[in-house]
């Protein structure tokens, strides 16, 4: 299974700017862990909210709102999508992280497009018309 590992952000998180490496040397060995172990699929990292933009969809309405955003608490500052057995093991992995005091970890499983066939070969009646190459679950 697939699981996305997103990082929120603390009062002592980057500020968006590219790091140096030398002040995230267990970060590397972390990674580096994961990599070995064929358990990373991705990693990255996010710049600060001031260089992005939100986009609010209500009433029929789309509002753009330019970063820097003061909800830090709700902030992502980097994710990594990790190829596991099982919710346990990303859940292990997640704590061996580098990671200071409160820091915060959420994982979350990935939908696969499996999960979809049904949907994804649906024609115009709803139904799956077989032409995917996907099989039904």
């Amino acid at each position: 299974m697939r699981v996305m590992v997103i990082v929120t952000a603390t009062r002592d998180s980057p500020t968006g700017a590219v790091p140096d490496e030398t002040p995230y040397p267990e970060t590397g060995r972390f990674n580096e862990a994961l990599v070995n172990a064929g358990v990373m699929l991705a990693a990255e990292g996010l710049r600060a909210s001031s260089k992005g933009a939100r986009v609010t969809f209500a009433g029929g309405r789309r509002t753009v709102v330019d970063g820097h955003f003061s909800d830090a608490k709700e902030q992502v500052v980097g994710l990594w999508l990790w190829q596991v057995k099982s919710l346990d093991e990303a859940i292990e992995w997640a704590k061996r992280g580098p990671f200071s005091d409160g820091t915060e970890i959420e994982i979350r499983q990935v939908f696969e497009a499996e999960e979809f066939a049904d949907e994804l070969t649906a024609g115009p009646t709803g139904r799956g018309n077989g032409s995917s190459q996907l099989s039904a679950k």
